[in-house]
């Protein structure tokens, strides 16, 4: 059974996106490994915060949490 945010459209793009990154942060430089792992742990915030922004039960903690990913996703 899936829970209920892997159904989410939004969740999925992120978990894309997250996907992209890691192909994308592996054929960096060497020298440049903050920045890999920066990029890494962003594009995980993204789906994990709207994961867990969906299990709240108030709007206002569901609001939290997505406002958590979208700094993710613009950081």
């Amino acid at each position: 059974m899936a829970f209920a945010f892997e159904k989410l459209v939004v969740y999925q793009k992120a978990v894309d996106f997250a996907d992209k990154t890691c192909e994308t942060k592996s054929k960096f430089p060497n020298g440049f490994y903050y920045l890999r792992d920066q990029l890494n742990r962003a594009s995980l915030s993204i789906a994990s915060n709207i994961a867990e922004g969906n299990g709240r039960f108030t709007k206002n903690d569901r609001k939290h949490f997505f406002g958590i990913a979208r700094g993710s996703a613009q950081e």
